[in-house]
């Protein structure tokens, strides 16, 4: 028997015939998967592009709301700030008339923030000295300065600074 020689057009024939419908459907398979997984994409894209549109409106609902709250915040500090140092001040006072001698007379008092000057006229110079004295063993004011005295007809004309009370 002898062996016929097969032509080329015969082999792609028989390979076509044989092989390529088995690459084909894989490759149609391949396709309509992409095919699929591309709209399994195109749907999570629609999705996050939903979830970014209505977190969009939450954030366009709630910064007014934030901002309100930011000025209240503000108000609110600027009132605890406010009471504090109406509080200081109270104190500041307080202490200062209950510690004032009835002995002296009072000219001029001048508060400016945390310092007061005081003016006055002392009868007695040795009550003024243990107001002084009062003044500076309490320790309430950091700084306890009299500024100047001299001697008046009516007794002892001073002025006396007290500076960064702390209500200890």
């Amino acid at each position: 028997m002898q062996k016929k020689e097969i032509s080329l057009i015969d082999r792609l024939t028989f390979f076509g015939l044989n092989y390529l419908r088995y690459i084909i459907v894989i490759t149609q398979l391949i396709v309509i998967g992409v095919f699929f997984y591309r709209f399994q994409i195109d749907q999570r894209i629609i999705d996050l592009k939903e979830g970014v549109e209505q977190k969009k409106e939450i954030v366009k609902i709630v910064l007014p709301l934030l901002n309100e709250a930011v000025r209240i915040d503000k108000k609110t500090q600027i009132i605890e700030d406010t009471l504090a140092q109406q509080k200081k001040f109270n104190g500041m006072f307080d202490y200062f008339i209950s510690a004032f001698p009835e002995s002296i007379v009072l000219t001029n008092l001048e508060i400016k923030g945390e310092t007061v000057k005081i003016m006055g006229d002392a009868s007695n110079p040795q009550h003024l000295q243990s107001f002084y004295s009062l003044l500076k063993k309490e320790n309430k004011f950091k700084l306890v300065s009299l500024q100047s005295i001299r001697k008046t007809e009516i007794g002892y004309n001073f002025v006396l600074v007290l500076d960064n009370f702390t209500d200890i």
